[in-house]
């Protein structure tokens, strides 16, 4: 078979512009969510955590249907000369998979996934609370400089200097009686408002600092000037031009101080400024399990685990997050 010269010509472009064509460009986000993918640690810590959102929002439906049950007590499952659980592994069995409490009877399975609930209605509230509070301080700050920014980085300096667990206890008692005054009811609801106002205004400053060395990197880019140039000001600078490309840090401080928030309220559960029973969290399901270590550690052991694997696999969702949106990284 005889191809002419022409033919040749023809082709050739033909050909590169199919190849061409095949190139597509990718944006940021996509590139750091392919690098996320690629990582086999972050995405199972991604899983678990998912399991975790997804337990704390089907919970209050399961109990409605009866699936779980947090407060009823069993105690024809429990040994009439110390009330310990009967059975193997804390009472172990078909219908209670984790077992039952000591003392009480009440399904252990159920508590935690009740628990879950609230622990991550603490965290995640003073999460927001901090980041939205401290994403606003730190851009503010940033982009303002001189006084405004002197000023904000003392009070943040003045925040940071308190010994954070000893003013919760501290401030336990008034602070719950004043949001009692407020209007909230008493005893566990006014409990749970503090918990999340207090860990959200601790948690604040750590955030505020982080974004405001962002927007000093930030302010003098062209994108900045172009706006200013063309009449923008203010907050339509801070929100429209600075905002978006703040997202990152934002996003690894989330999977950063979500956790924290988890352990902290398990901290004060223990200490006896948190939730109380019958009420579950993690943290005083926990709590009630440290005085049955030895005659029944599977009790101690279960709580134990759940805030074990929910802030390890935080944790290592925020290392690969931050390890994804860093270009200049180079982790598989």
């Amino acid at each position: 078979m005889t191809v002419s010269a022409g033919q040749l010509e023809i082709d050739a472009p033909d050909a590169a512009a199919e190849e061409t064509s095949k190139i597509v460009g990718r944006s940021p986000w996509q590139i750091a969510r392919s690098r996320l993918v690629r990582d086999k640690v972050s995405m199972a810590a991604f899983t678990v955590v998912c399991i975790y959102f997804v337990m704390a929002v089907s919970a209050p439906i399961l109990e409605k249907l009866g699936v779980i049950d947090p407060y009823s007590l069993h105690t024809n499952l429990l040994n009439l000369e110390d009330a310990m659980p009967t059975g193997n592994f804390g009472g172990v069995s078909g219908s209670h998979w984790f077992g039952v409490e000591p003392q009480t009877g009440r399904d252990l399975l159920s508590r935690l996934v009740s628990g879950v609930t609230l622990s991550m209605l603490i965290a995640v509230s003073a999460t927001i609370f901090s980041i939205v509070v401290g994403t606003i301080v730190g851009i503010i700050g940033g982009y303002m400089g001189g006084v405004v920014d002197f000023v904000l980085g003392r009070v943040l300096d003045l925040i940071l200097a308190f010994p954070q667990l000893l003013m919760l206890l501290a401030l336990s008692v008034v602070l719950i009686e004043k949001i009692t005054n407020l209007g909230v009811p008493a005893g566990n609801p006014s409990r749970i408002v503090y918990l999340i106002l207090v860990l959200g205004f601790f948690g604040f400053p750590y955030f505020a600092r982080i974004i405001r060395g962002q927007v000093l990197s930030l302010r003098e880019r062209e994108f900045v000037e172009a706006a200013r140039s063309l009449g923008a000001r203010g907050p339509r600078i801070w929100f429209t031009e600075l905002l978006p490309n703040l997202w990152a840090p934002i996003l690894v401080y989330t999977s950063l101080i979500l956790p924290a928030n988890v352990s902290t309220e398990a901290a004060l559960s223990f200490l006896g400024v948190g939730v109380g029973t019958p009420t579950p969290t993690l943290g005083n399901v926990l709590t009630d399990s440290v005085n049955f270590l030895i005659p029944d550690p599977t009790y101690f052991a279960l709580p134990g685990l759940a805030i074990f694997a929910i802030v390890l696999s935080f944790n290592l969702l925020g290392d690969g997050l931050r390890d994804a949106l860093d270009p200049k990284s180079d982790r598989g």
